[in-house]
């Protein structure tokens, strides 16, 4: 029965076992849960929990339980391999027994199966079980118990509340969306401690997290001081990483090498300067000697890193005997020595020096050229935990040196190519245990978790697919996904200097200092949050903020872009305090006595203005109660806080009895200057409501010192688009204007005066200026080449025309207006978009907007301009023509735009490819223009052709006719038309070049071949893979494919048959062989 319950697995270690049997006897008058006696497993308690007649279910449950009988020791677990067998004392061949395992904890308690078995099959009885299980209301319960050792800690762990700092004293890292090969890049450096202390010595003192030198020691001290998993947002986005670099898994070796070049750059200068260069940095010898001759030469090279081919080897040792491997260079590929001439030479690689810390690139990526696409290599390649590098090291280097290596991390990649995940196991304790970074989660881990099981290579699943190898079934042989694709060594010698204590006294002082005012501004944050209901935000404006601003209403309440001193105060006041309290901390805060201020409520009017509207006498009611009672629409406590010099408070007309015919209303006053041009606050005055508007005007000649009989335009500002003038023998009843109304007043100009304002295009009175106010707006000027143009901001009249802005552009880069283009900005990517097109009525707020739909959303006052080699008018009269140039056959292809008349022919192209692509006259009457459609030949565009036939989206291409098709003779010869295709004629590479092809009689197609190489430029592997095929006209038909001993020649029957290349469609213009992949960049 044991050998049944327990399924024996190498990799799992037994500590205890025990067997305990329960009789049960009158199952039927047995409680609806009960427990057996207690039984002990190893030093802990255990029972059997049953229900006879089923936990909510029509079967008899059985579970196994720890026994306790009050809460287990803190922290108390186990895990367990158990089975229970249901069997009858007279038949013990009548049973029914289940297996499971299980992490028993403090809050899991018990395990087992509420479906053990069917009520109504104890007391039935078969061929196979004879007798019932339950016979004469009783039966018999085993439990088979083991007790597994947990080496790591987490065996069967659900990692509900799993503290990885508690359980191993380290920290994860955050996965931002695919940044898990980060992760485990960060982890081997930090745990690399000698780097971590290099890193600490860069002054990072009065840098901003913008750097990421000083985000990387963050992230180093959060991750040797905190308690949770610490966060690489900051880190990335001081590398200037956007949210596609974080969802793009990149090639951890090239990241490598860029963070050390960019951390040796901030290092230089300092006391680390070349550390890194000692830790990493290793030196090969590239050679070539002749076998012959005494004749050689040699090269030495700095190595960072090591890459190493997997596919073929077995082990490290192969494939570092395959690195250094040497190349006999003889026949076709002699070596030609200088003096000597062609030789038979040994050429190779060999080490001339290890580094301390050596880091070794598996290569699980390679390039197929079968299917011109990356493939991951999962094959079995073992690497050991300590190895000798001496055997690799050339002659002439130490080897009476200790070049032993130990093991020191392991980063692991498991899925395949488009789908994957990476993860860590680190050593950070000489001849300490490994541990595992996985992202967030850090758990212990063995050796063979560490090594053995990250060979890749085959491995069985038995037919029930659970994992476990099963000798009786068909066994199914499947590649692992997780191995090994980075290793990094420590010398054996050195590892008590790599591996050396740090403390947090290593790190920079003012990185504690720095989180610790982090956490109190956290705090703080937090507590106000917590108190927000307690406060209510007051937002005052005075005499600075009024005299300050520029624009409508007495100041700007939602504008962050305004003046520091024209911006409202705010801030946080107890909404129980007394509206007294509050007037005396504003008359503190700005030097006045309490009974020198009174505070006005500001009210949102209907005509979408601020103003004040009435004085808050009442300094005994609570804020929040003035609050609700005067502003209960809005969020904040909006006042204008009006100080009157002590000397003048008696004579203040608040301060006097009031008239009930004519009372007193308070006025604000504006100046607009026509010659700065401003429009400023002045002051506020008092007046009778019944007094002539006229009267003011003395009162602002005062006020300015102006003299008496000055001639004085006034203006009302309503609202930002009704701004009227005032009559002046109006009363300020008639006129309508009440407390806190604004008159804008300016001396009339002269007629002279009016002539020059508008020369300089300057708003000649105030209203002209309020209307320039309402359309004003910022707009940000991006250069299309930032090479050659800055970026800035300009203020603009939305009504300023074309010219007006390229004006006012040109006058900024001091360019002539007349050769400035402008281009609304792409808001995802930051690419210009095609040109504006410029015509006398259009104006900036048409320019800034798309004039027609688009799915692609514009930057937001944001245009690119470009500085243009002639005028935009001149240009306009030209067609830009785009073209792709093929210098080499067509194994690379230049795409070129060139600016013809509009009335030209292709012939005016000639003088342009002659200057750009060193084409010389001599060779000007081979230039060939032709088109493509669907990957195929077209035709032949001839030198008079008009260009303004051609569309935006016809693929032009320009090359060099052939000596050899120019002097062929047709009577001899055949010029036939090629094209690229997959598999079937009818599947054409789109982006595949077509090219013409002279076909030579009684031509052997192995010596076609070789012309065709020469041809198309394509050499090497790319060229073998290539089929080639004759296609007839038919569009259905079957390629013939052809033969080395094949004649081309005979076999054309039709002027239409055509050549075709099979091979596989990258679908790229890069040029042959190359392969793509997203940028990594840290600044």
């Amino acid at each position: 029965m044991k050998q049944l319950i327990f399924q024996e697995d190498p990799n799992l270690e037994v500590e205890h076992e025990a067997v305990f049997t329960w009789e049960i006897i009158n199952w039927r008058k047995m409680d609806r849960r009960t427990h057996s006696p207690v039984f002990t497993c190893g030093d802990s308690p255990w029972r059997i929990l049953f229900f006879p007649y089923g936990n909510n279910c029509d079967c008899a449950s059985f579970y196994l339980e720890h026994g306790f009988e009050d809460k287990p020791p803190e922290d108390w677990y186990r895990c367990v391999q158990f089975g229970l067998v249901l069997w009858n004392k007279n038949e013990p061949a009548s049973f029914v027994h289940h297996q499971a395992h299980h992490r028993f904890t403090a809050d899991e308690a018990d395990w087992g199966f509420t479906r053990f078995v069917e009520l109504r099959e104890l007391l039935a009885t078969s061929d196979k079980r004879p007798r019932p299980l339950v016979e004469d209301d009783s039966a018999q319960v085993t439990a088979y118990v083991r007790v597994m050792k947990d080496p790591t800690g987490v065996l069967w762990h659900n990692f509900i509340n799993y503290d990885s700092k508690k359980e191993t004293g380290f920290v994860g890292l955050k996965n931002q969306g695919a940044t898990c090969y980060l992760n485990s890049l960060l982890q081997s450096l930090y745990f690399t401690n000698s780097f971590r202390k290099a890193v600490y010595k860069i002054p990072t003192e009065h840098e901003t997290v913008a750097n990421s030198a000083l985000t990387l020691q963050r992230l180093f001290y959060r991750l040797q001081t905190h308690t949770d998993a610490v966060p690489t947002l900051e880190l990335t986005k001081s590398f200037g990483w956007e949210t596609q670099d974080i969802f793009a898994q990149q090639d951890v070796q090239e990241l490598n090498r860029i963070l050390m070049e960019n951390l040796e750059n901030k290092m230089k200068g300092t006391e680390v300067e070349n550390l890194l260069n000692k830790m990493f940095v290793g030196k090969t010898k590239t050679y070539i000697k002749c076998i012959n001759v005494d004749y050689g030469s040699e090269r030495i090279e700095d190595f960072w890193d090591i890459q190493l081919n997997v596919r073929g080897y077995k082990n490290l040792d192969e494939s570092f005997k395959n690195y250094i491997a040497v190349e006999t260079m003889d026949g076709e590929n002699k070596y030609f020595a200088e003096g000597h001439g062609l030789q038979d030479a040994r050429k190779g690689v060999i080490f001339e020096s290890f580094p301390d810390v050596l880091h070794l690139h598996l290569k699980r990526f390679e390039y197929d050229l079968n299917t011109y696409a990356m493939q991951k290599v999962n094959d079995h390649y073992e690497f050991p935990e300590v190895f000798d590098a001496a055997p690799y090291l050339s002659e002439e280097a130490d080897k009476n040196a200790d070049w032993e290596y130990v093991l020191h991390g392991v980063l692991v990649h498991s899925g395949d190519l488009n789908a994957g995940h990476y993860y860590a196991f680190l050593r950070p304790q000489k001849d300490g245990e490994f541990f595992k970074f996985d992202d967030d989660r850090v758990t212990r881990a063995t050796r063979r978790e560490a090594l053995d099981e990250n060979f890749g290579g085959d491995y069985s699943l038995g037919g029930n697919h659970d994992g476990v190898r099963n000798q009786v079934s068909r066994q199914l042989s499947i590649k692992r996904s997780m191995n090994a694709y980075m290793l990094v060594y420590l010398r054996r010698n050195k590892v008590d200097e790599i591996l050396v204590p740090v403390t947090e006294a290593d790190a920079p002082e003012h990185l504690p200092k720095r989180f610790e005012e982090e956490r109190q501004i956290a705090l703080q944050r937090k507590r106000d949050r917590e108190e927000q209901h307690l406060y209510l935000y007051v937002r005052i404006i005075t005499q600075t903020q009024f005299t300050a601003h520029q624009g409508f209403d007495l100041a700007s309440w939602d504008d962050k872009d305004s003046l520091p001193e024209a911006q409202p105060i705010g801030f946080r006041f107890k909404k129980a305090k007394r509206m007294g309290e509050l007037v005396e901390l504003i008359a503190k805060e700005h030097g006045y006595g309490p009974e020198q201020l009174r505070l006005w409520v500001m009210v949102n009017r209907q005509n979408k203005t601020v103003r004040p509207d009435q004085p808050l006498t009442d300094l005994d009611k609570t804020v929040e109660e003035t609050q609700l009672k005067h502003n209960s629409k809005s969020n904040d406590f909006r006042l204008w806080v009006e100080a009157t010099e002590q000397s003048k408070l008696k004579d203040m007309p608040f301060n006097k009895d009031p008239s009930p015919n004519s009372p007193w209303i308070v006025v604000f006053l504006k100046q607009y200057d026509p010659w700065q041009p401003t429009l400023l606050g002045v002051t506020h005055v008092y007046m009778r409501r019944n007094d002539k508007v006229q009267e003011i005007l003395p009162v602002i000649c005062e006020l300015m010192n102006w003299p008496p009989k000055t001639e004085i335009l006034l203006f009302e500002e309503i609202k930002p688009t009704m701004i009227e003038p005032i009559k002046p023998k109006q009363s300020f009843h008639q006129a309508e204007i009440q407390d806190g109304d604004i008159i804008c007043f300016q001396k009339t100009p002269t007629e002279k005066e009016y002539e020059t304002l508008k020369e300089k295009r300057i708003p000649k009175d105030a209203k002209e200026f309020y209307d320039y106010l309402v359309n004003l707006t910022t707009v940000r000027f991006i250069p299309k080449n930032p090479q050659y143009g800055k970026d800035f901001m300009l203020s603009l009249s939305k009504k300023n025309a074309y010219d007006e802005v390229a004006e006012r552009v040109g006058a900024q880069l001091n360019v002539p207006p007349t050769h400035l283009r402008f281009m609304l900005v792409n808001a995802q990517t930051g690419a210009p978009r095609q040109p504006i097109k410029r015509t006398p009525t259009l104006i900036l707020s048409q320019m800034v907007t798309p004039q027609y739909y688009s799915a692609t959303p514009t930057s937001h006052n944001q245009l690119c301009y470009e500085v243009l080699d002639m005028s935009l008018a001149e240009l306009e009269t030209k067609k830009p023509l785009r073209f792709i140039w093929l210098p080499e056959g067509i194994s690379k292809e230049e795409p070129a735009e060139a600016l013809v008349p509009k009335a030209g022919t292709i012939s005016d192209v000639i003088p342009y490819i002659m200057k750009r692509f060193n084409v010389s006259e001599q060779a000007v009457d081979r230039i060939r223009f032709f088109t493509s459609h669907a990957g195929k030949f077209h035709k032949e565009i001839p030198p008079n052709y008009s260009v303004v036939s051609f569309q935006e989206y016809t693929t032009l291409y320009c090359e060099l006719v052939p000596e050899e098709e120019i002097n062929c003779n047709l009577d001899v010869c055949r010029i036939i038309e090629a094209f690229h295709f997959q598999k079937e004629p009818s599947k054409t590479h789109n982006a595949g070049v077509p090219f013409k092809f002279v076909v030579k009689k009684d031509e052997r197609f192995e010596d076609t071949k070789a012309r065709l190489q020469a041809r198309t430029g394509i050499k090497g592997k790319p060229f073998e893979k290539i089929k080639f095929a004759l296609v007839k006209k038919s569009s259905f038909s079957k390629p013939i494919y052809l033969n080395d001993d094949d004649t081309l020649y005979d076999c054309i029957d039709d002027s239409e048959d055509l050549l075709g290349l099979d091979h596989v469609d990258r679908n790229s213009r890069n040029g042959w062989g190359r392969v793509g992949g997203p940028e990594i960049r840290i600044k």
